[in-house]
């Protein structure tokens, strides 16, 4: 795992010991960040279920203002600081241990909203990709012209709307699947 492009070009990222976490590889994210484009530069980005950092990182590399990682596993966060450190960043981020669905909520209270949102929630619990969904809905995280999107197993079946996202794209890489919402215009709804 490495970093693609931008400022910490090349910089190594470590991933979280175990089998609970499943790194972006190299091809996801840059076909990720060529379909993002021009929009990481001086955005907001909100990374959930961060594991290593591996896409937040690439945001802030490529000119992220500001990058959130939000994991539950003190592990993953432990990685996401070291590679953080590793690329030399020293501000610019925030890094945290919580339950996604907390950390929203802590978010909300903050009054944030992000460009963009990357959600790779686990594969391992079906439920899970409509219920954040829901609690980004319910959170209003989403700036009006941001993006969304979520990494599901490349069967799993996502909604094309839900609440006021609606489903926008999606592109398919070995096993996985990334799907990109944005919000649902005011008189669309």
């Amino acid at each position: 795992m490495r970093v693609i492009a931008g400022r910490a070009k090349n910089k190594r990222l470590i991933a979280p010991p175990g089998l609970n976490t499943r790194p972006l590889t190299d091809m996801i994210k840059e076909a990720l960040f060529n379909v993002l484009g021009e929009k990481v530069i001086g955005a907001a980005f909100l990374d959930l279920f961060c594991g290593s950092g591996n896409a937040g990182i690439e945001a802030l590399s490529r000119g992220a203002d500001q990058v959130i990682f939000i994991d539950s596993s003190r592990e993953a966060i432990k990685a996401v600081k070291d590679n953080i450190m590793n690329c030399g960043f020293t501000e610019g981020f925030e890094v945290y241990c919580n339950d996604v669905f907390r950390a929203l909520k802590i978010l909300k209270k903050r009054k944030l909203k992000f460009d963009i949102i990357f959600a790779d929630p686990p594969f391992t619990n079906p439920g899970i990709f409509v219920r954040v969904m829901q609690a980004l809905d319910k959170a209003d995280l989403l700036k009006e012209d941001g993006i969304l999107i979520i990494r599901s197993k490349r069967d799993k079946e996502m909604p094309e709307k839900l609440t006021c996202l609606v489903r926008y794209r999606m592109n398919s890489y070995g096993d996985s699947t990334l799907h990109y919402y944005k919000m649902l215009r005011e008189d669309l709804r």
